[in-house]
């Protein structure tokens, strides 16, 4: 009798904050929060020095966004609980390479050029094989880039070869 007892007992779940699920989820709001407490105490920039928004808006918007998210993969967690792997699969390992490949780009040739490369990878490591819509991607992801940091938020790009056409 002890024997049936002890086996239901381990089938047992394990109470929410031992699941690996809430323990990511409380790490990266714990971490999102005290950022986003600190944001507070940003200096505000005057009017006249100021361009687009102002320099602690943008962290605020981005931790709340982070926030948001993370609580909305939790939720889904529930309904859909996370698969255990033992390996990482390799368009993981294949996307920290691309990550490398666009720092090198970025650094030496041009960001918006990287930003291009880095969609294009991306997209392809994770299965996209049509040529069409890696060329879409790659003109469109880093145009849309652009045009928020730009003309919404008025910060300029490094130079490089293609940044240098637009803004000289």
């Amino acid at each position: 009798m002890n024997n049936v007892r002890d086996k239901k007992r381990a089938n047992k779940s394990l109470p929410f904050f031992f699941r690996t699920e809430f323990k990511v989820f409380f790490a990266i709001i714990l971490v999102s929060t005290i950022l986003l407490i600190s944001t507070f105490s940003f200096d505000t920039v005057p009017p006249i020095l100021n361009r687009g928004i102002q320099p602690a808006t943008f962290p605020k918007g981005l931790l709340v966004l982070i926030i948001a998210l993370t609580s909305i993969i939790y939720y889904l967690s529930f309904k859909k609980p996370w698969k255990k792997e033992k390996k990482l699969p390799k368009p993981f390992f294949l996307t920290i390479l691309s990550f490398i490949i666009f720092i090198i780009i970025s650094k030496t040739l041009d960001f918006f050029l990287a930003i291009s490369v880095l969609s294009i990878f991306v997209s392809y490591y994770w299965g996209e094989r049509r040529i069409f819509y890696l060329l879409l991607v790659s003109i469109i992801f880093p145009l849309i880039v652009f045009i928020f940091f730009e003309m919404i938020l008025g910060l300029r790009f490094p130079p490089g070869i293609i940044t240098n056409l637009y803004y000289y």
